[in-house]
C-alpha cells in the first residue's frame, strides 16, 4: 500500500483495510502497540513485561468492559515463525481470546507483522485492518501503526523483513528501528501531525516507540511543565515554593539527560518549531519499557495516556509525579495516568489552533 493510498483511507476514500469502533454512546477503548513478541530466547523483546501485560489486560481491561485494539507489531514475524511466538505467549494469546469471543479485540498490522497479511496465515483467528476509526462522538480518532507514512516501508518492507531475519539476526545485530533513529521519528510524526491538523481529527499511531499526548513528547513535555511551575512560583505558599524548586531541579536534570540522549538540533525541531502544538497526534508507545508500559485509554469523554508499572521499579517522576495510583490486587503490578484531557477541549483546540 502506498503513501498515497493510505492516505485515502484515512480521509474515507478507500474502505478495504479500514475498521470503525463506535463509542459515541459509551465504551471504553485501550491502544497499545509494538509488542514484538518473539520466541521467549534471551533477545525476545516482550520478555520484560510479558507476565504484567498479561496480568492488566485481564484483570483490569477485560473485567472492566473495555475494548482491545492491538496497533501493529505485536508479533515480531521478521525475526521469528508464528508458531513459534504462539507457544511462547500461550498465556497472551489465551486473553487476546477472551476480547475476541466478546467482539472486543481490534488488530492492526505494522511493519513487523505485516506477514500476516499474506496468504501463508489464512487461518490467523483475528481479523485484520490497516486503520481503525473511533468514533467518540465529539472528534473522529484514527488509529494506525505509523510506517505505512514511510515511503521506506511500503515500497521495501519485505526486503527489509529478509535482511533482518537472514542478516541481522544470525549475527546479533539488533533492528536498525525509526524508534532509534530520530530523523526518520521525526519525519513519520510529522506526516501524521501535518494529516490530522488538516482533517480535523486525532491520529493515534506506534511504531516510533515514543509515547505522544497531545503532540508532545517527553522532552516538550518538560519544557511546558517548568513553563507552568515557574508562573505559578510568584503566588504560591512557602512550603508550595519549595515543592516546585524541588520539581523544576528535578525536571531540568531529565531534561538534561534527554539532551544527551539525542542529538539536540533534532530535539529542538520538534513537531512544530516554534509554533503553539495543535493536540492532535497522540502515540501509545510500546510495551519494550525496562521499567514499564505505555498505553492510550480513550472514551467517549477523554483520552489518556497511562503507565503500568512494577512497585519499585517505575521511572523516577513516577515517585515525584503525585500521581494517582491504581494497584492490581494482590500483585506488584501498578497503572498512573501521565496525562489526561477532555475531547471537547481538545477539539477546541484543534480548530482554534489549526487553522491557518
Amino acid at each position: 500500500m502506498s503513501n498515497k493510498v493510505f492516505l485515502k483511507l484515512l480521509t474515507g476514500e478507500e474502505s478495504n483495510g479500514k475498521g470503525v469502533i463506535d463509542i459515541s454512546n459509551g465504551g471504553k477503548v485501550l491502544i497499545i502497540s509494538d509488542l514484538h513478541m518473539g520466541s521467549g530466547n534471551r533477545d525476545d523483546l516482550s520478555g520484560n513485561n510479558g507476565e504484567m501485560l498479561i496480568r492488566m489486560l485481564e484483570e483490569y481491561y477485560f473485567k472492566n468492559g473495555w475494548i482491545l485494539v492491538l496497533n501493529g507489531d505485536i508479533e515480531e514475524l521478521q525475526r521469528y515463525s508464528l508458531d513459534l511466538i504462539r507457544e511462547k505467549w500461550t498465556g497472551l494469546y489465551r486473553v487476546f481470546n477472551l476480547f475476541a469471543k466478546e467482539n472486543r479485540l481490534y488488530k492492526n498490522t505494522g511493519n513487523h507483522d505485516e506477514l500476516l497479511l499474506s496468504k501463508k496465515y489464512g487461518s490467523y483467528p483475528y481479523t485484520l485492518y490497516s486503520v481503525l476509526k473511533i468514533e467518540t462522538g465529539t472528534v473522529p480518532a484514527y488509529v494506525f501503526h505509523g510506517h505505512q507514512l514511510s515511503s521506506i516501508y511500503t515500497n521495501f518492507n519485505k526486503l527489509i523483513g529478509l535482511c533482518i531475519r537472514y542478516i541481522l539476526k544470525p549475527f546479533g545485530i539488533k533492528n536498525i528501528l525509526d524508534a532509534r533513529n530520530p530523523y526518520k521519528r521525526f519525519h513519520i510524526e510529522r506526516e501524521a501531525y501535518a494529516f490530522s491538523i488538516k482533517s480535523h481529527c486525532l491520529s493515534i499511531i506506534g511504531h516510533t516507540h515514543r509515547p505522544l499526548f497531545e503532540s508532545l513528547g517527553r522532552f516538550d513535555y518538560i519544557k511546558f511543565e517548568i513553563e507552568r511551575l515557574c508562573r505559578d512560583y510568584p503566588s504560591s505558599p512557602s512550603e508550595e515554593k519549595i515543592r516546585i524548586e524541588n520539581e523544576v531541579s528535578a525536571l531540568r536534570k531529565e531534561l538534561g539527560k534527554l539532551k544527551r540522549k539525542e542529538r539536540q538540533d533534532v530535539l529542538r525541531q520538534s513537531l512544530y518549531g516554534d509554533e503553539l502544538p495543535v493536540p492532535c497526534l497522540f502515540n501509545s508507545g510500546c510495551t519494550l519499557g525496562k521499567k514499564g508500559i505505555n498505553a492510550i485509554e480513550i472514551t467517549n469523554n477523554d483520552i489518556a495516556l497511562v503507565y503500568w508499572f512494577i512497585e519499585g521499579k517505575s521511572k523516577k517522576f513516577i515517585k515525584r509525579g503525585g500521581y494517582e495510583i491504581y494497584e492490581i490486587p494482590e500483585s506488584p503490578y501498578r497503572r498512573a495516568v501521565l496525562n489526561q484531557n477532555k475531547l471537547d477541549y481538545i477539539l477546541a483546540k484543534i480548530k482554534l489552533l489549526g487553522n491557518n
